[in-house]
C-alpha cells in the first residue's frame, strides 16, 4: 500500500474500501471485516449510507489498532448548516463508536455548506476531526470554498474514472493543495469497464485485469481510490495493484477514453438537486 500526505501532514492510504449501497448491517459489517483482513486500512462511509453503526461494529471487532485505521464519513445535505453539522459530527462519532474521525467530508455542495464547514473547522481544531474536506465540489464550487474558509479542504472526493477523467478539476485541486479522491472508480460498471478492450489489452501485459488497470491508472495520477465490493476475492484483486506500473503509452491510451462528462450524476440538474434536498436521513 502506498500513502499520500494531506495538506495538514496527515498520511492517508492511497486505496481504501467504500461501503456505498451496503445498508444491510450484517452484510456491511462482514464486508468491512473482510476488507480489513485483506489489507485495507481506509474505510469510507457516510451518514447517508445508513451503515455507520455496522462499520463501527467491524472496527471494534477487527483487532487492528485504531491509529492504523483511517476512517472517513460524510455530512448529509439535511444537516448542512453550522448547528446541523455540529450535531451530525457527534452523531457520526457515536454511531461509529469513535473518539475522532480521520476525515470528515461535506457530501454535497448544497444548502449552507459554508456554515457547516465553519463547524467542521472548529471540530478540526478540537481534535475530533483529523482532516476535513468535501465531496462533489466541481472547480467553481471548490475555488469559492477555498477562497472563503480558513482551513483549506484536505480532500475533494469526486467522480473519477477512465470515462470521466476531470483533468481540469485535478489541476485546480493541485493549485490549492487539495487531495483528489475517486468515488466510482469503476464508473458504476458502465461502458463495460470490467471487459473494456483497451483496459483489458493493457492489463494482459502485466497479468492484471481491466479493473486493476483502471485503479492503477487513477493512483498514478495521484488520486486516492475507494473501490467497493462485498466479495472478498474481488476485494483482494482490487488491492493487488501495487506491484506494477503503467507506462506513459498506457496512460495516453487510457486518456483517449475520456468522454468529458458524467453519465452517472448531473449536479447542475435542478431535479437532482431537489431530490438530494428531499432525502432525509433522520427526523
Amino acid at each position: 500500500m502506498e500513502y499520500v500526505t494531506l495538506n495538514n501532514g496527515i498520511k492517508m492510504p492511497q486505496e481504501g474500501f467504500g461501503v456505498f449501497q451496503v445498508p444491510d448491517p450484517r452484510q456491511c459489517e462482514e464486508a468491512v471485516l473482510d476488507a480489513i483482513n485483506s489489507g485495507y486500512r481506509l474505510i469510507d462511509t457516510a451518514a447517508a449510507y445508513m451503515n455507520e453503526a455496522a462499520v463501527g461494529q467491524a472496527i471494534a471487532k477487527c483487532g487492528i489498532p485504531r491509529e492504523e485505521l483511517f476512517i472517513t464519513t460524510k455530512l448529509w445535505v439535511q444537516d448542512a448548516s453550522y448547528e446541523g453539522a455540529k450535531q451530525a459530527i457527534e452523531t457520526s462519532l457515536k454511531n461509529l463508536g469513535l473518539d475522532y474521525l480521520d476525515l470528515y467530508l461535506i457530501h454535497q455542495p448544497m444548502k449552507d455548506y459554508i456554515g457547516a464547514y465553519r463547524a467542521m473547522e472548529e471540530a478540526y481544531k478540537d481534535g475530533k476531526l483529523k482532516a476535513i474536506g468535501v465531496c462533489n465540489f466541481y472547480p467553481n464550487r471548490l475555488a469559492d470554498l477555498c477562497e472563503t474558509v480558513e482551513v483549506i479542504p484536505a480532500v475533494n472526493q469526486v467522480e473519477l474514472h477512465p470515462f470521466f477523467q476531470q483533468e481540469n478539476a485535478l489541476a485546480l485541486m493541485k493549485e490549492y493543495g487539495v487531495q483528489p479522491q475517486a468515488w466510482g472508480p469503476f464508473a458504476e460498471g458502465n461502458h463495460g469497464i470490467f471487459t473494456h478492450p483497451v483496459l483489458t489489452k493493457i492489463g494482459e501485459k502485466y497479468g492484471k485485469s481491466a479493473a486493476q488497470v483502471a485503479l492503477r491508472w487513477n493512483t498514478q495520477r495521484g488520486v486516492v481510490v475507494i473501490p467497493k465490493s462485498v466479495h472478498k476475492n474481488r476485494m483482494e484483486q482490487n488491492i493487488d495493484i501495487w506491484d506494477f506500473s503503467l507506462s506513459d503509452e498506457d496512460m495516453r491510451e487510457i486518456a483517449k477514453l475520456d468522454l468529458g462528462h458524467s453519465e452517472i450524476v448531473d449536479h447542475s440538474d435542478p431535479g437532482f438537486v431537489k431530490m438530494l434536498h428531499g432525502m432525509k436521513i433522520h427526523d
